[in-house]
């Protein structure tokens, strides 16, 4: 299979067009058009940079093909020989390179995130397992130079997370954390079983792209609007004011609240894009489900029922049931050492597109 040249010229071309756009806005600063800009310069950058490395390659090899018509020089002869060689492998190597830079990429990659985490059957060991997946999300945020912010959140006597939601900004998040939505299975003995006894609990998690105004339509009639005292974090203030925010979508029966920002204003925003995200959510699986895809790939089905990973304690080990892989050390990986489980499944995604195996992108 060819490299589609043209394709790659207008994406050169696009890249000149975006970095003199750039530079203009240095006159006349426009916060969202810099934003956009900067977003389709970063998503561009890899391809066009491989791209622009392979034309200067055929330009050589064009170049060393002229010496090796030239059998005057023997010395000559036998460096174009072993320089062809060398160019060869590098030209191999990018145009491999530029077929995965091509393939097609998820629409949502590059949004920031809503990270719903719920404990599941298993009681307090639930909601004690949903915190140290809450966690683990926050410190591998962390890696990537994302920014993590509580948005709601139920603690239980355990000291564990009933549900809590987080919302991740910065760094392509849902090109990193699109993998985590499904059942996430605990094997381990509880810190109150007395017997030593292995124990199962499970947490569900849910990720949801953060969406555009622009894309989902929200009437507010259809809204009703509750406030509540919060009982999260920010101390004093929060208890003694109905800060706290709750909507209820009535057509889809949809419910979100935000209780961790100060001020109702700041919490009833938040609040409505996380509605807005997962209203979202529903409309596109909807509309996979109506196309028979349903999101059929290495990332499972996305339903929130289907196991994706089992993290089993007493053998320290965590299996990721969609790649058939397991990854040792267990402690490193829920303070956040995520890259090798999400490595492999970007490999696998990578690997099925190559061969026509679809994506997790409607």
């Amino acid at each position: 299979m060819g490299l589609n040249t043209n394709r790659l010229e207008a994406l050169s071309k696009r890249f000149d067009e975006i970095e003199a756009g750039l530079a203009e806005l240095g006159a006349r600063f426009d916060q969202d058009r810099l934003i956009a800009l900067s977003r389709e310069r970063s998503s561009l950058e890899p391809t066009v940079q491989a791209y622009r490395a392979y034309r200067g390659v055929v330009r050589e090899i064009a170049d060393n093909e002229k010496l090796l018509a030239d059998r005057s020089d023997p010395e000559m002869h036998t460096l174009a020989e072993e320089e062809a060689a060398r160019l060869h492998d590098r030209r191999v190597a990018l145009e491999a390179e530029l077929t995965e830079l091509l393939l097609p990429r998820d629409p949502n990659d590059d949004k920031d995130v809503f990270i719903e985490i719920r404990a599941g059957a298993g009681g307090d060991e639930a909601s004690l397992f949903a915190a140290e997946l809450a966690r683990m999300y926050s410190r591998y945020a962390e890696t990537k130079k994302m920014r993590a912010e509580t948005v709601s959140q139920s603690e239980s006597e355990s000291g564990g997370f009933k549900e809590i939601v987080l919302n991740l900004h910065g760094g392509a998040p849902y090109r990193h954390f699109k993998y985590e939505s499904g059942v996430h299975r605990v094997q381990r003995v509880p810190v109150t079983e007395s017997q030593g006894r292995v124990h199962t609990s499970t947490a569900t998690v849910a990720v949801l792209p953060e969406a555009e105004d622009v894309e989902i339509a929200i009437d507010p009639k259809d809204l009703d609007i509750d406030t509540f005292k919060s009982s999260g974090a920010g101390g004093q203030h929060v208890n003694k004011t109905e800060s706290a925010i709750r909507i209820t979508h009535r057509p889809s029966g949809v419910v979100v609240s935000c209780s961790e920002e100060r001020s109702q204003i700041q919490n009833r925003e938040r609040a409505m894009q996380m509605l807005r995200s997962v209203l979202l959510d529903r409309k596109q699986r909807e509309a996979d489900e109506a196309l028979g895809s349903l999101r059929r790939s290495q990332v499972g089905t996305g339903d929130r029922s289907e196991k994706i990973r089992t993290y089993n304690f007493p053998q320290d080990r965590i299996t990721d049931h969609r790649i058939n892989e397991s990854f040792q050390n267990i402690r490193t990986i829920l303070d956040g050492d995520l890259d090798r489980i999400v490595a492999g499944l970007q490999r696998d995604e990578r690997e099925r597109l190559l061969s026509g195996g679809g994506t997790n992108a409607a």
